[in-house]
C-alpha cells in the first residue's frame, strides 16, 4: 500500500443577508461583512479589498440596481480548500450591467467604481438572477493565509509567511 499525502479538510463557509436599497443597507454590507471576515480570520489584506468590493457593489446596488420595496443580497462564500473568497451583490435591476463610462469627468464622483472592482478583485463578473435581477461577483485569491486556526499549518509566522522568507 502507498501512503498517500496528507489532506487538509475543505471548509467552505457561508454569509448570506438581504439588505435594504438604501444607503444605510449599503454601509450594513460593509460592516457585516467586516465582522464576518475578521470571525473567519481572514488575511487582512484580503479582507481589506473584499470589503472596499463590497462597499462598491452595495453602493453600485442602491443607487443603480434600486426597484422600490425590493431588497439586494449580499453573499459571502470562504473556500479555504481553493484558497478563494468570494463575494456576491444581488440586486433586483437585470436591464443594467455594471461598466465604466468612458465619458466620464476626471473629476466625478462616480461611474469608476467597477474599475475599482475589478483592480482590486482577482476576478469578477456579472450574472443574471432569476426571476428578475443581476449578481455581481468578485473573487480573490486567499491562498493559505485566509485559513483559520483549525487548518492553519504549523511552523509559519503569524502573519503567513514562512520563518524563512526574506522581506522583499
Amino acid at each position: 500500500m502507498t501512503p498517500s499525502a496528507p489532506q487538509l479538510p475543505a471548509t467552505v463557509r457561508t454569509f448570506t443577508q438581504l439588505l435594504s436599497s438604501t444607503r444605510r443597507g449599503a454601509r450594513l454590507a460593509r460592516l457585516l461583512t467586516a465582522g464576518e471576515l475578521a470571525a473567519w480570520e481572514v488575511a487582512p489584506d484580503v479582507a481589506e479589498r473584499a470589503e472596499q468590493i463590497v462597499a462598491e457593489l452595495a453602493a453600485n446596488a442602491f443607487f443603480h440596481g434600486r426597484v422600490r420595496g425590493r431588497d439586494f443580497r449580499l453573499d459571502l462564500a470562504l473556500d479555504t480548500s481553493a484558497g478563494t473568497l468570494r463575494v456576491e451583490v444581488t440586486d433586483a435591476r437585470g436591464d443594467r450591467f455594471p461598466g465604466h463610462r468612458p465619458n466620464a469627468e476626471p473629476d466625478a464622483e462616480s461611474g469608476r467604481g467597477i474599475l475599482l472592482v475589478a483592480a482590486l478583485a482577482d476576478r469578477w463578473g456579472t450574472s443574471l438572477y432569476v426571476p428578475g435581477g443581476k449578481t455581481v461577483w468578485a473573487e480573490l485569491d486567499s491562498g493559505p493565509a485566509c485559513m483559520d486556526a483549525s487548518t492553519r499549518p504549523t511552523g509559519g509566522s503569524a502573519d503567513g509567511r514562512r520563518p524563512d522568507s526574506s522581506m522583499a
